[in-house]
């Protein structure tokens, strides 16, 4: 059983009270997740039993050679193929057993060798077609025909990990994700390889302090520039950057450094490629997704799971035991939630009350999947992380399901990084709204736990701006020398400072980062594609500029390192922000926070000579972060070494004057 379903609604419903109106919908959900799950689990112990389809599917030594399964309900007939026989494409016809499923044993260890290519010829109503098979867990360009083929991935001497002391053992320090994508992480103009990003690039994220590495596109897809976002083989990590055993080396290198890592799995959508993917794999449209309409994303041109099929379930739930198991992945962030809970994919919505969540809009069936995903994945490893990618806003989405929730335990705050550029874009700094931008900063919804973030890779590819390129604009190319100023290229390094400290020190859970955002990566991100004559200009990193101590990104990348360890070494994340002063005329923001009052200046020129901080009488303070000091661009202006003593005041009762430059935020600590 998974949870009671009246007793966790019961527990919902007092948390949000305004979710009295939709109890029906709510336990409709929940009963059908309880009911699913019973029936998933039949008499097995646990839902992880449920879930090990690659253990069966796929290509498995035997003792006396080799046995391959895929589940193909409405083929007619079957035969392996591939370099193993010459390529003949009706010597080795597969059995059918029961529910649909296919069969065929090789005799001999050496029927199949490492590294040979195969496929399946799957025939439907007269017409054989090539496919891939669904569990292959290596998939390649073939050299000789430049066509997507399976491949046989048995090397002679299994990986060997060293991260024992490591796996599973501890839960994970504060989230400080760092996100990134290994392919475009190489100076070089070309595609970064995992062992390129494990020896260069992990060392730089965990010297900066990030607890997490967060990795995109990951799962295969042939279409380099679909950032990963339309996936062919779900159980093969992406040969554009290497094999599984250089992505084995790079997971086990990040947690010898201490870095956990995230994948970031596609589960809301697949490719359409018919003969690469899962598209008409048994040569129906409805095997694996819905049929008709339901079944393709009208923006994205993809294919929707349906996830009431057991089938698919199971696929799916094995596909994410699977990178925890084989490749001992720390947790998932889940791309697309809000396009899966939703028959309209939320296209279009505003989501402005309660009513846009539930029927007759809602996805039943991926919701139920998403709480099973979430029990499964925190069953292999209690101490795994989930990150929903969800805009609408979904009660309960980051609850536990025993509080009637679905599971996640966090959810990306995608409406702050939209909120930050519609503050630059559409007003001047002295126009902002210290009120709202508060708001925007910290609401969430009751006990639930978000991930903030300033900018993310959405907010990077061709056709949007970087935070730093919307405030620095055509001075990015001639201004970020040290010695080279400009009120336009001053404020830019300012805020660029402060919108991170903010988004960074308000955070309810967790902080995100996107690489080389730290230290205002120069342009944006454009993938190799006909309209750029196939460049790889776009598509890179330029780290070398951060190293470069005559320029402005080395203050920005030291901010960022700075930063980010103090966060962590003040331990800010484990205690909630509690507002101290908002005065929108002066453009101030302070509050509290773990032991530590915050000052933000956001004003673009008004200085405060002699701000009151009110704290208790005779405590004495002084200051312990500052982003006015000259490592960072600032003119230290702030000291770090004078204790403040509170004293009386006339008007303002107990505490003490600060000087706050505008442009400027600062840390007290007690001492």
């Amino acid at each position: 059983m998974l949870t009671y379903p009246e007793r966790a609604c019961e527990r919902l419903l007092n948390i949000d009270p305004g979710l009295a109106p939709f109890r029906n919908d709510i336990m409709l959900r929940l009963n059908l997740a309880n009911q699913t799950m019973t029936r998933l689990m039949g008499d097995r112990e646990n839902l992880s039993d449920f879930a090990d389809g690659y253990m069966y599917f796929g290509f498995h030594r035997t003792p006396d050679g080799w046995v391959f399964r895929e589940w193909l309900p409405g083929a007619d007939r079957v035969f392996l193929t591939g370099d193993f026989n010459g390529w003949n494409r009706i010597s080795h016809p597969l059995r059918r057993m029961d529910d649909g499923v296919w069969e065929i044993a090789l005799e001999g260890r050496d029927a199949l060798q490492h590294g040979q290519y195969v496929k399946l010829i799957v025939e439907k109503d007269g017409i054989a077609e090539e496919r891939v098979p669904a569990y292959i867990r290596r998939a390649v360009l073939n050299p000789d025909t430049h066509i997507l083929a399976g491949q046989i991935w048995a090397p002679d001497a299994p990986f060997e990990w060293t991260d024992q002391d490591f796996y599973r053992r501890r839960p994970l320090d504060q989230t400080l994700i760092y996100e990134a994508h290994v392919g475009m992480a190489t100076e070089r103009e070309g595609v970064g390889t995992y062992r390129e990003f494990a020896d260069n690039v992990l060392p730089r994220i965990a010297d900066l302090g990030y607890t997490a590495v967060q990795l995109m596109a990951i799962q295969e897809h042939p279409y380099y520039a679909s950032f990963g976002y339309q996936v062919t083989n779900f159980f093969a990590p992406s040969s554009h950057f290497g094999t599984p055993d250089d992505l084995k080396y790079l997971i086990n290198t990040a947690h010898s450094l201490g870095l956990r890592v995230l994948l970031d799995v596609v589960h809301s959508h697949a490719s359409a490629n018919v003969g690469e993917g899962l598209n008409r794999q048994d040569g129906t449209d409805g095997q694996y997704f819905l049929e008709g309409g339901r079944g393709w994303h009208v923006a994205w041109n993809t294919r929707l799971f349906n996830y009431g099929k057991t089938e698919v379930l199971h696929f799916l739930l094995s596909n994410l035991k699977y990178w925890q198991e084989e490749f001992h992945f720390d947790g998932f962030r889940f791309d697309g939630v809000t396009s899966m809970i939703y028959e309209n994919h939320g296209l279009g919505e505003a989501f402005t009350d309660y009513h846009y969540y539930y029927s007759p809009n809602t996805n039943l069936d991926a919701l139920v999947y998403l709480t099973l995903a979430n029990a499964l994945i925190h069953q292999v490893n209690p101490f795994a992380v989930t990150v929903a990618e969800e805009m609408s806003g979904m009660p309960g989405m980051c609850l536990p399901v025993v509080e009637g929730g679905i599971g996640f335990d966090d959810r990306l705050a995608m409406g702050i990084p939209d909120y930050w550029i519609k503050l630059i874009k559409e007003s001047r700094m002295e126009d902002w709204d210290m009120g709202k931008l508060w708001y925007e900063l910290t609401t969430a919804r009751p006990l639930e736990k978000n991930i903030s973030y300033a900018e993310s890779h959405d907010q990077a590819l061709v056709g949007d701006k970087t935070i730093i390129f919307r405030l620095a604009d055509a001075e990015m190319y001639t201004g970020m020398s040290n010695d080279y100023h400009s009120p336009t290229i001053d404020n830019a390094i300012d805020y660029h400072k402060l919108i991170r400290f903010l988004t960074l020190t308000s955070a309810r859970s967790g902080y995100l980062n996107f690489m080389g955002n730290e230290f205002g990566h120069p342009e944006w991100i454009d993938f190799p594609r006909e309209g750029n004559g196939w460049s790889y200009h776009y598509a890179r990193r330029q780290w070398s500029l951060s190293e470069k101590t005559y320029l402005k990104y080395s203050w920005l990348n030291q901010f960022d390192r700075d930063m980010i360890h103090f966060v962590r070494e003040r331990g800010v994340m484990f205690a909630p922000p509690e507002t101290m002063w908002i005065d929108q005329q002066k453009k101030l923001i302070v509050f509290r926070r773990g032991g530590l009052i915050f000052l933000f200046n956001l004003h673009p020129g008004q200085s405060q000579t002699d701000y009151f901080v009110s704290v208790s009488h005779g405590t004495r303070w002084r200051a312990v972060f500052s982003t006015d000091r000259a490592v960072y661009g600032g003119q230290d202006r702030i000291s770090m070494d004078y204790v403040y003593s509170a004293g009386a005041h006339p008007d303002y009762g107990s505490g003490f004057a600060f000087y706050l430059p505008a442009r400027s935020a600062a840390v007290l600590e007690r001492v």
